[in-house]
């Protein structure tokens, strides 16, 4: 039997038939070996064409050439992919979804909605690294910074991305007051253990608030929400429990003597001198800071900023390098290139060349709305308690400083493919470059669809349902006589509020100068618009649902653009629809149990069950528009659909979204702010048919699984 040389025929494999098949060429006919009477003959066989794919496979080998009838099996009409792959970055290796780095590919991670080895609840894994994002934010004073990282860190938040601001004023505020900031850190020894995160052991750092002093973790539970008495009243029920999956270790920490460390911020900062004689230092333990304080030419303050920058980054590439975080928001000016080389020097010593990182600068063009933000920087902590024309005059110094080292983002970041994103006037203008990641997107797409302009939102639950009377889930049932009647109630009482909100903004209008007067109403609501002056638009929006639609029914769609949306729907329970929850209990008592583990996690089991977390995601188009959107909109939905509502506008935490009550017969009232979300709720009152403000009302927890 003659042969073949092997070199002739790479790849090969056998049919079944008795061919063996040769891979296609690019530039050559497939080659086919035909056995006849034991001896190999080369035949050559039209190739398919380049860009189609390749013949199914089944077990490891090709489908036969031949099938039934003698028709060959089709090929996919599918053009091979021109698009490059998934960047791949240096994530972690390990086939039993250990700690060990490996290559990998970085994808979106939405919980709830994907599940891979290293991530099962769809989280950004605490491994990977590249999934995860550092936004730097750079402008000028009175921009509107803090601003727009609150209101995405509410929005990454409320999508399970754990995010969180670390705001360099509020640090150097303490600092600069006298309390002293333990900072003399072992850099040396913090920097080794973030670079060796990349290696085979993992390591932790000991929890922020044991590194932080009194003052710092006051400013800190400050700047991200976590002020004690605003969440909600304890429910004793079992959470998940969420370990980090890397071992302990602590970092050495030590409090110098002031000499000590301004000697060391001289030696880590030797563009900032000393100054000439001790004369020219301030030596007051608790230092000015007023414009001065931002002079360069006062270096021991300048050293203080500058050591206060590179602290708050410092412990925001902990927080997403060691302690599970996704997010970092750096909150500061970085208005000087040398900062921001600094920063992108820092990130990169630590975090590597893997860590997304993002610029997001927000200039302010438009006078109207850059005094109505200098007139919010007056009234912060900076100017509390001081006359405001003293201190307006004091604040324009101090932006004065800045302007004259002031380098915007461009050809710098552009030359150097560093990805940002430019706001002008908070959105109504906005540039990007080099958008690159999941999450970049995801906080680009949300900062280009949200505006200042004044406006209410309301969300309410659809009247009582007969469903409701009868104590079932789900279901698509009517209102009842008295959910009629909640309908026709609030129906006039928002006409009524309408109307005395337009009254109430012309009198704010009215009695609003910058500087302030006495009297003033304070402060006022920046928003860039040629139309304030015009009738607003009011809309309302219900589910698909019939108890939804029925409660809209009593609004006049001449005054009010009524829109149903499938997204407002309730939560589907699959095969629990219909049921009551003691009904739940003794037929699906192991179903039961999970639910009451996990309710954020928990997915109804059945066709169209759903979770918390769907409903998030099904969520996400509704809240961008209303974050875009300049009219008044009344959102008639369900329990929990208002929940997860009222969960993004307060910046509730994780564990308290599938908890909140949110019985009938309430009407919340959201109007955006400056500095925050104005909230109120009103109850419903069926004697006199109208509704109360109750003035001390705060969102809880429910006492019952509902």
């Amino acid at each position: 039997m003659s042969k073949v040389p092997s070199k002739s025929v790479p790849d090969c494999r056998s049919e079944p038939n008795g061919e063996v098949r040769a891979p296609p060429s690019k530039f050559s006919a497939a080659l086919v070996l035909r056995k006849t009477n034991g001896v190999s003959k080369k035949v050559e066989s039209p190739r398919p064409q380049a860009d189609l794919k390749p013949p199914p496979v089944a077990n490891g080998h090709h489908a036969p050439s031949l099938a039934k009838d003698g028709v060959g099996i089709a090929l996919s009409d599918t053009p091979m992919p021109t698009a490059p792959s998934s960047p791949r970055t240096q994530a972690m290796k390990n086939n039993s979804g250990g700690s060990t780095p490996r290559i990998r590919p970085t994808t979106l991670d939405i919980p709830g909605l994907t599940r891979s080895k290293v991530s099962p609840d769809g989280r950004i894994s605490q491994r990977d690294v590249g999934s995860k994002l550092v936004i730097v934010m750079v402008g000028l004073p009175a921009r509107g910074k803090s601003y727009i990282t609150k209101k995405m860190a509410r929005y990454l938040n409320w999508l399970q991305h754990d995010t969180k601001i670390f705001n360099v004023g509020e640090r150097r505020r303490v600092v600069a007051s006298g309390h002293r900031h333990s900072s003399s850190i072992a850099h040396a020894n913090s920097g080794s253990l973030i670079r060796g995160y990349n290696g085979v052991n993992g390591m932790s750092s000991v929890p922020d608030r044991a590194r932080l002093d009194a003052p710092h973790l006051a400013a800190k539970i400050l700047i991200n929400g976590e002020t004690p008495g605003e969440g909600l009243t304890p429910l004793y029920l079992p959470s998940p429990v969420h370990p980090h999956q890397i071992r302990g270790s602590t970092m050495g920490y030590s409090i110098a003597h002031d000499d000590e460390i301004h000697a060391e911020l001289e030696a880590k900062f030797p563009e900032l001198t000393r100054a000439s004689t001790p004369d020219e230092e301030q030596e007051t333990e608790a230092m000015d800071q007023s414009a001065s304080f931002f002079d360069p030419q006062n270096k021991k303050a300048a050293l203080i900023r500058e050591q206060c920058a590179m602290d708050t980054l410092d412990e925001l590439l902990e927080y997403i390098l060691l302690d599970g975080g996704s997010v970092g928001i750096l909150d500061a000016t970085n208005s000087t290139l040398m900062r921001r080389k600094q920063i992108m020097n820092r990130i990169r010593e630590r975090a590597g060349p893997e860590l997304n990182v993002l610029f997001v600068e927000s200039v302010c063009q438009d006078k109207t709305l850059l005094e109505s933000n200098m007139r919010l920087k007056l009234s912060g902590p900076d100017y509390d308690g001081k006359d405001p024309v003293a201190a307006l005059e004091d604040f324009k110094k101090r932006v004065a400083i800045y302007e004259r080292n002031y380098v915007p983002l461009g050809d710098y970041e552009e030359d150097n493919n560093m990805p940002y994103v430019k706001m002008v006037d908070v959105g109504r203008k906005v540039i990007s470059h080099q958008i690159r990641g999941f999450l970049s997107a995801q906080a680009v797409y949300y900062l280009l669809n949200f505006n200042l302009a004044p406006r209410i939102i309301w969300v309410t639950r659809h009247g009582e349902s007969l469903d409701n009377v009868a104590g079932k889930i789900g279901g698509d049932s009517d209102l009842s006589d008295n959910g009629r009647r909640y309908a026709q109630a609030m129906a006039k009482f928002i006409e009524h509020e309408r109307k005395n909100w337009e009254i109430h903004q012309a009198d704010k209008a009215a009695n609003t100068h910058f500087p302030p007067h006495p009297g003033d109403h304070t402060p006022p609501n920046p928003h860039y618009s040629a139309d304030d002056g015009e009738h607003k638009n009011f809309c309302v929006w219900t589910s698909m649902l019939k108890r939804s639609i029925q409660t809209a029914e009593y609004f006049d769609e001449e005054e009010f653009e009524v829109k149903q949306m499938r997204m407002l729907d309730e939560l589907n329970g699959g095969i629990m629809e219909g049921l009551t929850y003691d009904e739940i209990r003794m037929q699906y008592e192991d179903e039961y149990n999970r639910r009451r583990m996990d309710k954020l996690g928990y997915r109804y089991p059945g066709p169209g069950g759903e979770g918390y977390l769907d409903v998030i995601n099904r969520l996400r188009p509704v809240i961008v528009e209303l974050e875009r959107m300049t009219d008044h909109c009344l959102l008639i939905t369900h329990r929990s659909v208002a929940r997860v509502l009222l969960a993004y506008f307060r910046g509730l935490r994780r564990d308290e979204v599938a908890d909140l009550d949110c019985p009938l017969g309430m009407l919340y009232q959201l109007e955006p702010k400056p500095y925050g979300v104005e909230f109120k709720a009103w109850r419903y009152n069926s004697d006199t048919d109208g509704f109360d403000l109750l003035p001390d009302y705060k969102l809880r927890r429910s006492d019952t699984i509902h």
